[in-house]
Formats: structure tokens, sequence, C-alpha cells
């Protein structure tokens, strides 16, 4: 069997293959399939944050004109079961939340859902949701961390039972005794909400016994598992398209009630049904990523070599679910320390359970790390490079494997050459442009490596006259994935990408899991570069096994696929195409599964990707106001599938670093639990003219270890050092260390 395929349509820059589907429109988002018959949904929202229903009017709702049934607590079906929060990464069942709404009249955060109005058209929908009156109890409530800080407690696990609550290493007073040089800081994060374009939607519809939902989702076999688990029906029955998605960011990873309840409602009308949340629900519908606060100490020598870290995060969970991002789980790894504490402690709060958002933790952990190795490096006279070079761990700290590839260094030597870090005087305020403080920042970015739990599936099939089709149940929420999928198969199978067509976003078709935490990339190519490979290789056996074949009997590690032809790698006259050796068997196609295993979870290697950020900003000392005017970014995410892709990837996670740092926060109104910014008209992100020039390196590590390509993932690490690169210059322009995020005006003033 050959081993391996020549890769020369990886990495090329090639345009995305669904770029026409979208430009032109003829690509259909889950809100814009309207089967025959359907009608919609609406949802009504609580709106107190804690008690009880004590009534719920319906009769002004249900006697609106086109409303087919008004559902509450009162007459909804009850769940086969209550919902397990589980890590999408596996693949399965991955409700948002162990709480369902509406199976009682008790009220745990502001707009849980409390009933569902289902109306002929969407205008009368909404219209009929606003004439459901509840009357609440209302109960002593808890919504920030203040509030809460007395009750703080550290559970065994968080991130959805995925990590430990406490990690130590060596002796941590000890290293604090050898240090020379001590700093500790605390930092206050805002919550943050994830605003892809499109808000969550699904239509149902069933037909007997068998369901099919059109979802917006990151993960259709996880919407399927998940829907099916609580309905209390067969996964098999569950089928779910999701051919194009409007970005998800990670509130599209898990599975919130309102999939579930789209379905309960096409059930109970019996007609499609589909269910659009607006733009806020968004802001409590689909999770979120959770105020917190971190305090950081650290030990070093005076030559900047570090000694202790101990590194504790409190944060707001919901009433249910112990839930925080991992924002010590990077940060814990990225350098060379001896002596390690990291501890999560939580604040059951009025709220939703929180969920992934882009940079799930690392972007909160490396921020204070990076902005206190910042502050280590002025005080000791060191070079904010340097330092991190002389403190990059060369092994995995926490188990002493050595990474299963590395290229941390030349992504601080690429970054601060394209970025010119030499030419900068460190001291601060030193620099004007006019009335412009002008300062230069850099941090640490990294992202670990993350496997599913099950194989990665894909199927190929090649047809006589040449072409080919390769499925995966996989969905495209802007990634780019179908393209780079594309560009896996053609080279597998030896063909031109003309020849190839990439078919996904069903779960009919070979299954793979939920694309989060940067793991698409990798687990998809796996999955598509077997099958294809497996295919390819079926061939080559029956040309070598077949006496008419002018490669009958060669060694098959000696033969070589180009352009659909298979011929030796030393005497390329002597081959037939695919073609010729499926006409002359009478073959109109032949296809492969391929199935790819993850290593186990006990793998000798460390498992990240690394990079370098860095940032110039503008700061006007009389206004306050942040510009920032460019950003260099490197990155060692293994092999690249599609340089264009990868370079937006990078890009897009670095332009989220600038609203991480300068304008996004959701506030929280404590007299009700309200988020008190809940729209895109006061929930402030980046637009385009924010957007500084933004120059990315890659660095391409060969890595065997993570998949049969090399692939670590790229869609996390972009963001994670983009703040605190931005927050380091913002203090080299001003001398203001910023302790808070977003960093506001009047913080500067």
């Amino acid at each position: 069997m050959t081993t391996g395929a020549t890769l020369t349509a990886v990495g090329r820059p090639l345009t995305r293959v669904d770029g026409p589907a979208k430009v032109t429109g003829s690509g259909r988002y889950s809100a814009e399939y309207t089967l025959p018959g359907t009608v919609y949904a609406a949802l009504v929202g609580a709106r107190t944050a804690c008690g009880r229903i004590t009534d719920i009017d319906t009769r002004a709702a249900e006697n609106a004109d086109g409303v087919l049934a008004v559902l509450t607590h009162r007459n909804l079906p009850k769940i086969a079961g209550p919902p397990h929060l589980l890590p999408s990464l596996a693949g399965h069942a991955a409700p948002g939340e162990s709480f369902f709404p509406m199976q009682d009249e008790a009220v745990h955060y502001f707009g849980q859902p409390v009933a569902m109005v289902i109306a002929d058209s969407y205008e009368r929908a909404q219209f009929a949701a606003r004439q459901v009156h509840a009357h609440y109890e209302r109960s002593a409530s808890t919504t920030t961390l203040d509030e809460g800080r007395d009750q703080a407690y550290e559970p065994e696990a968080i991130f959805a039972g995925f990590l430990p609550a406490r990690s130590v290493r060596g002796d941590v007073a000890a290293g604090f005794q050898a240090a020379t040089q001590r700093l500790e800081a605390t930092y206050h994060f805002a919550a943050n909400h994830h605003n892809p374009i499109e808000p969550s939607a699904t239509t149902a519809v069933w037909d007997g016994d068998r369901l099919t939902l059109y979802d917006a989702t990151q993960g259709i076999v996880a919407s399927q598992n998940t829907v099916a688990a609580l309905l209390g029906v067969p996964p098999s029955k569950v089928r779910v398209h999701a051919p194009f998605v409007g970005g998800g960011f990670g509130c599209k990873a898990m599975i919130w009630p309102h999939v579930t309840l789209a379905a309960m409602a096409a059930r109970h009308v019996r007609r499609p049904v589909k269910l659009a949340l607006t733009r806020e629900q968004m802001f409590t519908s689909c999770g979120h990523r959770e105020e917190q606060e971190q305090h950081l100490e650290i030990g070093a020598t005076d030559d900047g070599r570090l000694t202790a870290l101990r590194h504790h995060k409190l944060s707001l969970t919901s009433p249910f679910d112990d839930w925080a991002e991992p924002s010590l789980s990077i940060a814990s790894q990225a350098y060379a320390c001896p002596n390690y504490e990291g501890v999560y402690r939580l604040v059951r709060s009025n709220t939703m359970t929180p969920t992934f958002t882009r940079g799930p933790g690392e972007t909160t952990g490396m921020y204070a790390l990076e902005c206190l190795m910042d502050e280590l490096a002025y005080r000791i006279g060191v070079d904010p490079v340097q330092l991190r070079l002389r403190n990059h761990a060369e092994a995995d700290p926490n188990t002493g494997h050595p990474w299963s590839s590395d290229g941390a260094h030349e992504c601080y030597r690429r970054g601060a050459a394209r970025f010119d870090w030499q030419s900068r005087n460190p001291e601060p305020r030193s620099r004007r442009d006019g009335n412009w403080l002008i300062g230069t920042g850099m941090a640490t970015a990294g992202y670990p490596v993350f496997f599913p739990m099950q194989p990665q599936r894909a199927r190929a099939r090649l047809y006589a006259d040449g072409s080919a089709v390769v499925q995966c149940g996989t969905q495209e929420f802007g990634t780019g994935s179908a393209t780079a999928m594309t560009q896996v198969a053609a080279d597998g199978l030896g063909v031109s990408l003309e020849n190839v067509r990439f078919e996904y976003g069903d779960t009919d078709l070979p299954n793979v899991a939920a694309t989060v935490g940067s793991a698409g990339a990798g687990m998809i190519s796996a999955a598509v570069h077997t099958a294809a490979t497996t295919l390819r290789d079926q061939l080559i056996e029956q040309a070598i096994a077949d006496p008419d074949s002018p490669l009958h009997q060669a060694d098959p590690a000696a033969v070589v696929v180009h352009a659909g032809r298979m011929e030796l790698r030393d005497r390329p006259a002597s081959g037939e195409s695919y073609r010729d050796l499926m006409q002359r068997h009478f073959m109109t196609d032949m296809d492969a599964l391929g199935s790819w295993s993850p290593p186990p979870p006990n793998v000798p290697y460390g498992l990240a990707t690394f990079g370098a950020q860095f940032a110039e900003v503008a700061v006007d000392p009389e206004l306050g106001i942040v510009r920032v005017r460019r950003m260099v970014g490197a990155f060692a995410p293994g092999r690249i599938l599609n340089a264009r892709t990868a370079h937006s990837q990078a890009m897009g996670g670095m332009l989220w670093g600038i609203g991480q740092a300068l304008l996004e926060g959701t506030v929280v109104d404590p007299r009700d639990g309200r988020w008190a910014n809940a729209s895109l008209g006061e929930y402030l992100v980046p637009v385009n003219a924010d957007a500084p020039d933004v120059a990315i390196e890659f660095v391409e590590v060969t890595d065997t270890v993570v998949n049969p390509l090399g692939v670590k993932g790229l869609g996390e690490v972009g963001m994670v050092g983009a703040a605190a690169a931005i927050a380091n210059a913002v203090f080299h322009a001003t001398g203001y260390r910023a302790r808070e995020l977003p960093i506001r005006i009047e913080h500067l003033l």
C-alpha cells in the first residue's frame, strides 16, 4: 500500500468553492428554508433574574390573528430526561446547559424562555409574543461578581467537566522564596457575547416519526444527538442539515434549548416551524464569555527567569452548571516555570450557562499573564521579546513531554523582524506623532491542540469519467473548510481540483465531531485524507492485479498518481489513468469509507500551537481615544491547508483582539439581571474603520503526531495575545497599565 500523497493542491491560496453561492444568494441558511406550510415560532423571555411564575396570561396572544398555539410550562410536553452537559468536542449530545426551560414555573435568569407563540407569519408571531404577560414572585438574585464574591466555591471540575479545577506542579511557596523579583496583579474582564452575523435559527419539520432540522450549528451530529436525547427518539430518526452557517465563534457549538423547542413546536402544530432568535435574544439564549477576575503572582530571578507562578480565576457560572472557560490552560504551559498553582473558583449566579467564545479561556488567561510578563520585563530592564525567549518551555512543563512541534522561537524572530521591533525606544511616552502618543507592545500567543473522542469518517467516490465526490458530515461556517477539504481530497486521490466536489452539511453523510476548539481542520482533513488515499490505494491494487494494466505486478510503493493517472515513480511512461482502468472493468464508480482515529489522551507529547503578536497604537492623551495603527502576528499552526483562508482566520482573530482590548463588554443591570446593551448598537465590535494594517507570518512546522497531514488548527490562536499586545502598547504610549477590559476612555483620562 502507498503511504502518502503528493501535496500539490494543499497550501495553495484557492478561492472559496462556496463563494459564488454566497455572493449570488443561492446558498441558503437555516432561516431561509421555507417549506410548504411553514409557520413561525417566537419565544417569550422572562423579565426577571430569579423567581417563579405565579401567572401567565396567554389569552390575548391566543386570540391574535394567525396564532396557532401558545406553549408554556403548563402545556409543553416534558423532555425525555434532564440534559447532561457534555463537551461538544465529543461530538455526541451537547446541550448548552443542564437545564431545559418551560418545564416548571421556576425562573433562573433574565430572558429564559417562558412561552412560545406559533403563528402563520413571523410578524404575527412576534406581535403575539408581546401579548403574553407573565407575573412573577421575585427572589433575590446574584448577577455580578461583587454580589456573589463571598459565596465563591472551588468545584471539582470546570469546562463541562473536561478539566480539573485545581492544577499544581512543583512547590510554589519554595519558588517564591527563591525569587528576587515578585509581581502580582488582579485583572477584571467584562462579559462578552459572540454576535455572529447570522442569529441562531432552526427550521423543524416532522414526517411521521422522522424529524428534519435545518439548524445553524457548528456540530450537526451534536444537534442530532442532543435533540434526539431530549425528545426521547433514536438519533436515526433525526436528520440535520447545515450547508451554510453565518458564523459561530462558539455560540453555535453547544445545542441550546431553542433547537429542541422548534422541534416540539412543529410536532405540536403538525406543520414545519421556523424559529429565528432576535438579535436581543442572542444575548440570552446562546451562552457568553463569563464576567471574570484573575489574580496572578509571578516570582522570577533578576535576569527574568520564572521561579513561581500562581494563577487564580474567579468567575460567574449558572445556577446549575460548573462552567468556566479554561483561562489557565495555555498560560500554565507557555513558559518553563517549575512551580505553578492554578485554581478556578466559581460564583453561582442568575445567568445562563456560559460557553465557548473564540479563544475560550486562552484569550483572557494569556492577557493577564502577558501583561504581567511585560511589567516584569520593564522592571528588570529586559526586552519583552527576549524575556519570552528566555522563558519559553522547550517541553510541556506540566508533563515533561516534548512538544509534538513547536516553532515559537521562529515566531518571535519573524514577527519582531516584520514589525521592526528592534527600532523601538522602550521608554514609555517617548514617541509622538503630533498630539498622539505612540506605543508598541507584544505578547505570546498559544492554543492547545484538541482531539475528538471518537473516530472521524469521510467517504470518497470516483466516477469513470474521472470526477470525484468526497462526503463528510461537517458544516461550513465561514472558516473555509469546504475549500480546504476539496484541496485535501484532490491531493489524496491524485486528481485535479476541478474534478473534485466536496459535499457536507448533512448528518446522513459520514459523521465527524463538532468543529470547535480549532480541531475542525485537523480532524476533518484526517478523515478526508484517509478516505481519499484508501480509495486511491484500492485502485492502484486493482491495476497491479490486472494482467492488462501497464502496472501489472508493480510494487505499490513505487506507484504515484498525478492528474488521475497512476504511474511508476521512476518510469512515468509506464502507467494508466483511473478512467482507463475503470472503463476496462466496466465500472461506473468506486468508493471507500475512510476512518481516522485520533491519538489517545495519554499521547507522550505536549500539544499546542504557538505564536507571537505585535501591535502599535496611537493614544490621544486629552480625549483618551486609542487607535490601533498596525498589527503583526506570527503563528506556527502546522501544515497550512489553504493560504488564503488561513490568512483570513488569523486576521479575523487579531481583529477580534481589538474588540476584546478596547470595545467589547456586556453590562448587566443588577436590578433585574438584564443585559443593558443587548444590541449591535450598544455592544461595540470592531468595524472597518477600526481595522489597522495587519500582517501575518506563518511558520510551518512538521508535526507527525496530531494527524496525517500535521494540521494543528488556526481558528483560535489568532485572537490569543492580540489584546495583551495592544494593552502593552497602550502602556508604552501612556504609562498606564490596563487591569480591566475593555480599556475605556475614562481609564486613560
